[in-house]
């Protein structure tokens, strides 16, 4: 007989991949997400390459755009580099004002066809974190556009302008996994990759200073192991990084 507990176990993240483009709305959002899955990946030969929409410009209450964007970007490059990857692009949408919509699937269309990726990765597009924590609507929006992205790429017909460009269309999208959802489906071991996902986060300095008053490092190692831990309990008591995955 099937348990409640059993029904709503975790399964392991597919492995028959090769290419993977994680594509987001800011710099950290990845490594508030998804990281340690990140460095595992890596380390199996796994190539991963980061899209953002936007620098994160907006982000720093003290720090105007046109300073603290470079800087942004620079840590996110610092970032991406401790768990294996060494391709970072930004689509230079404007932070905080990130709209869903035809221009903004055009240029994650566009990404996924010049990466050519079979794993797609992207942040919880839901309204909420939880029941009560509103969702900002970059996240929104970067989220959605990715699903909708992932099939955009393989119509000719839709932005045709792309295959013009010499971007052909690409159908070999298998899943698309999102990283903070309240509905997980799917985990990674997040055991090997979790010290390398502190110190990724951790690179993330000016942002988390501006955030907490917190001790950084502790602030990283206390909020990316409680997540670990608690999606641990839907995966056998290892802790885990988990993703709702859409097939396609």
């Amino acid at each position: 007989m099937t348990t409640e507990a059993s029904f709503h176990q975790l399964q392991p993240m597919p492995v028959d991949w090769q290419r993977a483009l994680a594509v987001v709305a800011h710099p950290d959002d990845l490594e508030y997400g998804c990281a340690a899955a990140v460095a595992a990946w890596t380390d199996a030969g796994r190539e991963v390459t980061y899209v953002l929409a936007s620098r994160g410009e907006a982000g720093i209450d003290t720090l105007e755009p046109a300073k603290c964007g470079p800087l942004r970007e620079q840590e996110q490059r610092a970032s991406a580099a401790v768990v294996g990857v060494a391709a970072v692009e930004f689509l230079d949408h404007r932070d905080g004002v990130i709209e869903y919509g035809p221009a903004l699937r055009r240029d994650i269309a566009a990404a996924i066809r010049r990466h050519r990726p079979e794993l797609v990765i992207t942040l919880n597009h839901r309204d909420t974190w939880g029941t009560s924590v509103w969702n900002t609507p970059d996240h929104l929006a970067v989220g959605r556009a990715t699903l909708d992205a992932a099939g955009d790429a393989g119509n000719r017909w839709i932005f045709p302008e792309l295959a013009e460009e010499g971007l052909q269309p690409w159908d070999g999208v298998r899943w698309v996994a999102v990283a903070g959802t309240l509905s997980p489906t799917h985990a990674v071991d997040a055991r090997p990759g979790l010290e390398r996902s502190v110190r990724s986060l951790l690179q993330h300095r000016a942002y988390i200073e501006a955030l907490t008053d917190e001790d950084p490092e502790a602030y990283c190692r206390s909020f990316l192991t409680a997540n670990v831990v608690a999606a641990g309990e839907r995966f056998g008591g290892i802790p885990a990084v988990s993703f709702e995955v859409f097939g396609r």
